[in-house]
């Protein structure tokens, strides 16, 4: 029998308030039954598997299991339940602290028609569904499978309830094929400048206008020593000995304070780009090039403007006196460090064009080698480490690494910048009480014990001594000297490395105790430095040839310290990526290499293969069978196997490479049999 459609309604609201009374419940349950499980908060770890990990602490991680794992990605924050099932952990994250993506690079993958991308990270395979957002300059026609973009991650799985990540094309940066994505890449992932500044219609005044107020140089011979390829030249040296012994030392630093007033939106842009950036291969001048390699530098027979120091040095190459002053120079020659080098050391074809040009560089010869023994009894003095210099084609593929070590003309240069630098500071401290100086106050002050307990356990300090002396020169100095006689040096240096602070950049003088000085400030590259051009008008000031308007705050050294860092990570980035590439190559893969142990973890031995500086990973399967008869003993930082300590940091070792990758610039490494 059918009843009226209003004869229901009775029945049909008591149903809703049923299921809305039962909702309530149900929720307030499943609240209880949440507040009631153990949580915890992490980071998730990838693996080459579907599941994957949380690391709670250094101690502590457990097991994602892969339905979770497609919910999270490798490095989000999040908070999990535990679940114990079969007597194992393991937990489900329900909340995201903080993604591990927001802004990322990326690569193109197409799956029917329909836009992805997935991450430019060696730990992550996350597939992220995509649009074309609104700023790009591209459509998704534009891309193919492979291509590196810039993406946003929009929405991920976890707040939203979601089981799949989506974000947005920000910008294309080059196809799958180009063989330069390396550097359009890496300054892309560092959001670094991709070429120099425009010059910006700025005013250049005439050598007449800027020969106001300086001293006419120019009859002296300046002379620089640079690269071959070098064109941003900052220094030109000149020298005479002293007729009771001795050096008078002028160094004359080009002057770019001159053409680029304070301020001035080039200015601006300079304080924004901190400093030129040297890639392999490739430099990204921090001024526009008209300035940087040509009227700024200091190019053979043209007059140029310079601040000048003039040093007094005694024989045994300590400073006497300094003075700063503007002036005008005119390099009378442009040589090349290789050149003079093979000159100093008898090798070679190249001579001097002159007999004047002859004895000068004899005399800054002479001048450098009493300066090192100075620095060597006085300051600290490092073993020389190699540089390592990447030859390319023309289609931007890796032909030859070579290593190249300092030499003598080298060496020349350096002790004439360290002595001007180290009077700048000086000035700069006395005169201004403030100034861009380069800064090492050794050990942080939570790993001071640790090192003090380490030191004398070696003998290399004394007990009864408070830990807080190493922080100071003489201390740090005693120690360094007394690593550089003892046996385990290089490992204990290794150790001791890793307990100590970052060089930084401050405002007010402080030690710079790796290079075992009082105090340090550059100023003589401010082409390719903005700290230096600061620094330039700094020591105008304490002359009186300057306004005093120049303010140096936190933001600013923050801004310089984190660009050099970011400056860093970009090298470093492009030449991990041009190892990969060039170790990938068959012939190479074959070679047996030495190698210097860098780090020891749990996992292998992190090594530095000497012939070309690459870094690579030796995975502790590889290093012996069974994997638990090895031991990481990180405070020793040895690597015990069957109970015997078979390798130590700084260690050499011969190896092989087992594997390269190129898409994650990962290199494994075996040892050689």
């Amino acid at each position: 029998m059918l009843y009226p459609e209003h004869a229901y309604l009775p029945l049909l609201w008591m149903l809703r308030e049923f299921m809305l009374q039962n909702n309530a419940l149900l929720q307030k349950l499943k609240q209880n039954l949440r507040d009631t499980t153990p949580s915890v908060e992490g980071l998730v770890k990838g693996t080459d598997k579907s599941f994957g990990f949380l690391e709670v602490d250094a101690s502590t991680s457990y097991f994602i299991p892969p339905p979770q794992m497609r919910r999270v990605m490798h490095g989000d924050k999040v908070r999990a339940y535990v679940r114990t099932e079969n007597g194992r952990d393991s937990v489900e994250p329900f909340e995201l602290v903080a993604p591990a993506l927001e802004r990322f690079i990326a690569r193109v993958q197409k799956r029917e028609g329909k836009l992805a991308v997935v991450p430019d990270h060696h730990a992550i395979r996350t597939q992220v569904s995509c649009r074309i957002a609104a700023e790009a300059k591209c459509q998704q026609a534009d891309l193919q499978e492979g291509d590196w973009v810039v993406a946003r991650l929009l929405s991920h799985p976890l707040p939203e309830k979601k089981n799949f990540f989506f974000g947005e094309v920000v910008q294309k940066i080059a196809s799958a094929e180009d063989p330069f994505a390396p550097w359009s890449v890496i300054l892309a992932r560092h959001q670094l400048p991709h070429q120099a500044p425009d010059l910006q219609d700025l005013p250049l005044p005439s050598l007449e206008e800027l020969a106001v107020g300086r001293t006419d140089l120019i009859h002296l011979p300046f002379v620089t020593i640079d690269s071959a390829s070098t064109l941003d030249m900052d220094d030109a040296l000149y020298i005479e000995a002293k007729a009771d012994g001795g050096w008078k030392l002028q160094v004359a630093i080009a002057d770019p304070t001159a053409y680029i007033p304070y301020g001035t939106p080039l200015d601006q842009e300079a304080q924004q780009r901190c400093f030129s950036l040297y890639l392999p291969a490739r430099e990204i001048p921090m001024l526009p090039e008209a300035l940087s390699h040509d009227l700024c530098s200091l190019r053979a027979q043209q007059v140029r403007p310079a601040l000048v120091c003039q040093l007094e040095l005694n024989t045994q190459g300590a400073i006497e006196q300094h003075t700063f002053q503007l002036a005008l120079v005119q390099s009378q020659a442009k040589l090349a460090y290789d050149q003079v080098s093979d000159w100093l050391e008898n090798t070679g074809s190249w001579q001097p064009e002159t007999p004047e040009l002859a004895a000068l560089l004899h005399t800054l010869n002479d001048f450098a080698q009493a300066r090192l023994q100075w620095r060597t009894h006085n300051a600290l003095v490092y073993p020389d480490r190699p540089d390592y210099r990447f030859v390319l084609d023309p289609q931007g593929q890796v032909t030859e690494i070579k290593a190249e070590y300092r030499r003598q003309a080298n060496r020349l240069v350096e002790e004439a910048m360290i002595a001007a630098n180290q009077c700048a500071a000086s000035t700069l401290a006395a005169a201004q009480s403030t100034g861009v100086f380069n800064t090492h106050t050794g050990f942080a002050e939570e790993q001071l014990q640790q090192a003090k307990t380490l030191l004398v356990a070696h003998g290399l300090y004394d007990a009864q001594m408070p830990a807080e002396t190493l922080n100071t020169l003489e201390g740090f100095l005693q120690v360094r000297r007394a690593l550089a006689q003892h046996p385990q040096g290089v490992w204990l240096e290794q150790r001791l490395r890793k307990l100590q602070n970052y060089a930084e950049i401050r405002a007010q003088a402080d030690t710079h105790l790796s290079m075992g000085l009082p105090a340090y400030a550059t100023w003589t590259s401010p082409i390719r430095k903005y700290g230096d051009m600061l620094n330039h008008r700094l020591l105008k000031q304490s002359l009186g040839l300057a306004e005093s308007d120049l303010v140096i705050d936190e933001a600013l050294l923050a801004q310089l310290n984190e660009r050099r860092r970011l400056n860093a990570m970009a090298e470093r980035d492009v030449r991990d990526w041009l190892y990969a590439r060039y170790l990938s190559q068959p012939e190479q893969l074959a070679c047996k290499r030495p190698a210097e142990i860098l780090d020891i973890s749990r996992g292998g031995l992190r090594v530095r293969l000497q012939d070309i500086g690459a870094t690579a990973f030796m995975p502790a399967s590889l290093i012996h069978p069974n994997r638990d008869e090895i031991v990481a003993n990180l405070e020793e930082g040895t690597l015990l196997v069957q109970g015997q300590v078979q390798y130590r940091l700084g260690d050499t070792l011969e190896v092989q490479l087992q594997e390269v990758r190129e898409e994650t610039r990962s290199i494994i490494a075996r040892p050689f049999a």
